[in-house]
């Protein structure tokens, strides 16, 4: 199977960097490519000075990269995006210093969700999502607009030093 090369970018607005962005199709049932995707999110999020993000979203990020090869007809496309953004707190109105957030959003082309089961004591799959859930500071599915597919997503903020 032909690989993909994947896409990095760093949008700049003057001095302040506004996201940054690696972007990586992915071929069907190219089960290889998912360590592809680990180094390359692992790099990337050292380059981009959130290597402490790393663990966690190279863990979740290969549990729904590997759903969307395993369980789809067609390949799929991974994005992820590290961003800053203000945080309101629930008890007062001063936003928090803006915090670095990483977003990685995995699209695949069938229209059926995913769900979170519980898998057996002696199953040897069915925990990612759980794992998503229990680890991410955000997740979801979105169906696309066109009916093409969906994008599953979860999002991990880097916690204040």
């Amino acid at each position: 199977m032909e690989r993909q090369p994947a896409q990095t970018s760093d949008r700049e607005v003057g001095d302040t960097v506004e996201a940054r962005l690696l972007h990586r199709p992915l071929q069907h049932a190219d089960l290889p490519a998912v360590a592809d995707v680990r180094r390359l999110l692992r790099e990337s999020l050292t380059h981009w000075g959130v290597p402490a993000l790393a663990d966690t979203a190279v863990l979740l990020t290969t549990e729904l990269v590997t759903n969307a090869l395993r369980h789809t007809d067609r390949g799929a496309v991974l994005t992820a995006t590290l961003s800053t953004v203000s945080i309101m707190s629930a008890v007062s109105t001063v936003a928090t210093p803006p915090v670095p957030r990483l977003r990685v959003e995995v699209r695949d082309f069938t229209t059926r969700h995913p769900r979170l089961r519980a898998p057996s004591t002696h199953g040897t799959s069915g925990r990612g999502l759980q794992l998503v859930q229990s680890l991410a500071d955000a997740w979801g599915v979105r169906a696309e607009g066109d009916g093409s597919g969906k994008v599953v997503w979860f999002e991990l903020d880097a916690a204040p030093s």
